[in-house]
């Protein structure tokens, strides 16, 4: 039983809260029990397993917790242990999606209509960061992720307006849809790379759709096909 704060376990937790230190370790921290069992039952090994009022101190265990709640359980698990691209020819490409939740959502899309995966440019989000692995909701451990350059197939540039309607284009059996920031969207040089523009259009007065939400609609789109 931990029952100090100081222990070497709970500093490591602690750090693995920063990007700096995930990316040194190679590790990532999860928390909650539904998180938890996800990691397990895709087959991770945990590198550590920290459960309230077994193996620490509750109030110890919730001194580390990024939760409003916190969380009953932590796992520490290996980023080189999650799912790599292999078959999959469908899937999402993000370019500077910086928002952790926006990435994560993407990643629970991804999981909901693929199999799929999602490649991250440099400028993303951590898809192991806290916020990025709740919004996932264990799709994290299902999902595989590439750098964006690896992203195979036919590339369909998403953007709010000016291209074709996406139900109009004809979709290959691989391809992916290509999505930017939402105030900066896809620069130039990133458009002249994909193979067409697309846009899903909107009835409404809302002057763009939110990038998890415009990335959802074209996986069920290519999925429906």
């Amino acid at each position: 039983m931990i029952t100090s704060a100081t222990n070497p376990r709970l500093k490591r937790i602690r750090h693995l809260q920063s990007v700096r230190w995930r990316r040194k370790l190679g590790l990532f921290a999860v928390e909650g029990e539904d998180l938890v069992a996800a990691g397990l039952a895709a087959g991770l090994e945990a590198v550590d397993l920290l459960r309230a009022s077994e193996d620490v101190e509750a109030d110890l265990l919730a001194a580390v917790s990024t939760l409003p709640h916190p969380a009953r359980e932590i796992a520490v698990f290996r980023s080189g242990d999650l799912p790599v691209l292999q078959g999959e020819g469908v899937g999402v490409a993000l370019w500077h999606v910086a928002d952790p939740g926006n990435v994560g959502t993407l990643l629970r899309a991804a999981d909901a209509f693929g199999p799929a995966f999602v490649a991250l440019a440099d400028g993303c989000a951590d898809p192991t960061g806290p916020k990025a692995l709740r919004a996932s909701a264990g799709a994290i451990f299902r999902v595989p992720i590439c750098r964006f350059d690896e992203a195979p197939g036919q590339k369909v540039a998403l953007v709010a307006r000016g291209g074709t309607p996406l139900a109009e284009i004809e979709l290959s059996q691989r391809v992916a849809f290509v999505l930017g920031a939402e105030r900066e969207g896809l620069p130039k040089a990133v458009l002249e790379r994909c193979d067409v523009l697309a846009t899903i259009p909107q009835t409404g007065a809302a002057e763009s759709l939110n990038v998890a939400m415009a990335g959802t609609i074209a996986l069920y789109e290519r999925g429906r096909r």
